[in-house]
């Protein structure tokens, strides 16, 4: 080792030793005679007394080795806010490892640099107190994690990386295979197929850290690749898949957030959306929607006459001028709907706004009662098909609780959210999975699913913390004819089924058990526990939302030469991504 002690270390018992530390410059300071150095390492900092002569090359971030003693800080000048502030080195030696250029941004402010310039220089960020430590704690994450796992009796295995495209909900990447031209490898969407498959294969419980790889549309605070704690087992059922959830969380936030993590309680689908508009409600707040379809069964009103009405009310929001409800409505257009309709009450009890004249006297007179509203608040409304008015109304109600700042700063909130719809109706009037085509039925819905696509639920589950879907899995479609049925009823002919999964329906004829299982997502639930919005702020060299990566300039075109190897056509030059040099327009600081 070129070095005896690691920097931040060092202590007053420490004092009168000789030691060789080695680091980074991270602050100098002149005092006439003498240069004041802040060492660092990665166990943190020490105060380093350099002569003048010996340190006047010095600059910020240069990487240099020193040698001294550790001796007392005179009286008055200690630094209550360095574990080492006791003490400092009075260095006899001192040799520059390496140079520095000049910083394209400085590392030791609170002031960062621009998302685009950070990640550019990724390797200079995090040389920042801040991404060092989320990425130690990542490795904390994994560590805790892998003892939940080992103590709960599952083996870690390592699936394919280069597999066969799979419907996981979203577009492949693939990859050419050089020695079979025009023939393409996938790269996972997730491993569940593999891991279905390793439960065939008698292993009974498996996990894995999991890369997959998703090319999904842009989307803000989504990577192209990310991590899944990916689990499978069997001969269970639902309740015993969700403890194995449990067991991993409680682990993770008693130790990491000292938060004690209680009995996780457990809501529909169907209650989640109709009492807070989302399948991932936050339940540190407790604002919750009113169904008014009922209510408003006769109105004179034709927004209102719609298969679906609900309310959720703001608390003090009818004192909002009327800027602010013009801004409602752009917030409201911003998420592609038409806008958010709205009643005040005043101190009195009169209704205004716009819908307030549209409506009966009848009610008029029962609407505060019916939404139980306050004088001073204010009432958002949304009509038409449940779900997406449901959708419009749970997005106000969270966008209440910022406003109003109602969520308590280091509060956790954990819930189950089961008994998801099994299918879903497409645009165009068809119908898909929810999940994924090998989630079993509800055993209430096992023989009658194909009959009534619109009200069959699946035996699907997810986590949610703090408003975030932080888990997802289900029980597994076990029964070779039934999986057939599930086939049909999404239109897909037996021909076409084992054309898409022929070698795991092959699988299916050898005694498959009764499996389920789960994935956690890795990113956000470090992203948690690190207290960052951002989950590229946990991955060490992210990408944009687009999928540009700032570091390297990836993707980038390949050569003639390659192409060729590869056995692809010569393809048309494809303009720039968002982000990327050369594309038009500016950067989103959001991607």
């Amino acid at each position: 080792m070129l070095r005896t002690h690691d920097a931040g270390t060092l202590r007053a018992s420490d004092a009168g030793s000789t030691v060789t530390l080695a680091g980074w410059v991270a602050r100098r300071r002149d005092h006439g005679g003498v240069v004041f150095v802040d060492l660092r390492d990665a166990s943190g900092y020490v105060q380093v007394v350099v002569r003048e002569e010996e340190a006047h090359a010095l600059r910020n971030e240069f990487c240099v080795l020193v040698t001294g003693e550790v001796r007392q800080r005179p009286a008055g000048n200690e630094n209550p806010d360095l574990p080492t502030g006791e003490i400092e080195v009075a260095a006899a030696e001192l040799r520059v490892l390496s140079s520095a250029a000049p910083l394209p941004f400085p590392i030791e402010t609170d002031q960062a640099a621009s998302d685009d310039v950070r990640y550019k220089y990724r390797y200079l960020d995090l040389r920042r107190q801040g991404p060092a430590r989320i990425l130690r704690l990542r490795s904390e994450v994994n560590r805790i994690a892998r003892g939940v796992m080992a103590r709960n009796g599952f083996t870690e295995v390592e699936t394919p990386d280069l597999t066969r495209s799979t419907p996981e909900g979203a577009r492949d990447f693939v990859v050419p295979v050089r020695l079979q031209p025009g023939k393409w490898y996938a790269l996972p969407q997730s491993p569940q197929l593999f891991k279905q498959l390793l439960m065939i294969g008698g292993l009974e419980r498996y996990y894995q850290i999991a890369r997959c790889f998703r090319d999904e549309d842009f989307r803000a605070d989504r990577q192209p690749e990310f991590t899944q704690l990916d689990f499978e087992m069997s001969f269970v059922e639902r309740d015993d898949v969700l403890a194995v959830v449990e067991d991993v969380v409680r682990a993770l936030w008693s130790e990491l957030a000292g938060h004690e993590v209680g009995e996780i309680p457990r809501m529909t689908y169907r209650e989640a959306m109709d009492r807070f508009g989302s399948d991932k409600p936050d339940l540190r707040f407790g604002i919750e929607l009113t169904e008014l379809t009922s209510f408003f069964a006769d109105t004179p009103f034709r927004v209102f006459q719609a298969p679906y009405v609900g309310a959720v009310v703001m608390p003090g929001g009818g004192s909002q001028p009327r800027r602010a409800f013009d801004a409602w409505q752009d917030w409201a257009r911003s998420r592609g709907y038409r806008g958010l309709a709205y009643v005040t009450i005043a101190e009195d009890g009169t209704l205004g706004g716009p819908v307030a004249k549209n409506i009966s006297d009848a009610e008029r007179a029962g609407l505060v009662e019916a939404v139980g509203a306050s004088p001073g608040d204010c009432v958002f409304f949304a009509a038409g098909p449940r779900r997406s008015s449901q959708e419009l109304l749970g997005a106000a109600r969270n966008e209440i609780a910022k406003r109003l700042e109602l969520i308590e700063p280091g509060s956790w909130s954990f819930l189950f959210v089961v008994d998801f719809p099994m299918f879903e109706e497409t645009e165009d009037g068809d119908w898909t999975f929810m999940h994924h085509p090998f989630t079993s039925p509800t055993p209430e819905w096992r023989e009658g699913f194909a009959d009534d696509k619109a009200n069959a639920l699946s035996d699907a589950y997810d986590l949610v913390v703090n408003g975030n879907e932080l888990a997802s899995g289900s029980v597994r479609i076990a029964d070779p004819d039934l999986q057939e049925r599930v086939f049909e009823t999404l239109g897909m002919s037996r021909e076409e089924a084992r054309e898409r999964f022929g070698f795991f329906l092959e699988a299916f004829a050898y005694g498959p058990p009764p499996h389920a299982g789960a994935a956690l997502g890795w990113d956000r639930l470090t992203a948690l526990l690190a207290g960052v919005d951002s989950i590229r702020e946990v991955i060490a060299f992210p990408k944009t939302g687009a999928g540009y990566d700032p570091l390297t300039g990836a993707p980038t075109p390949i050569s003639d030469a390659q192409r060729k190897e590869a056995g692809i056509d010569a393809l048309a030059e494809e303009p720039a991504l968002p982000g990327q040099p050369g594309a038009p327009g500016p950067t989103d600081p959001t991607s």
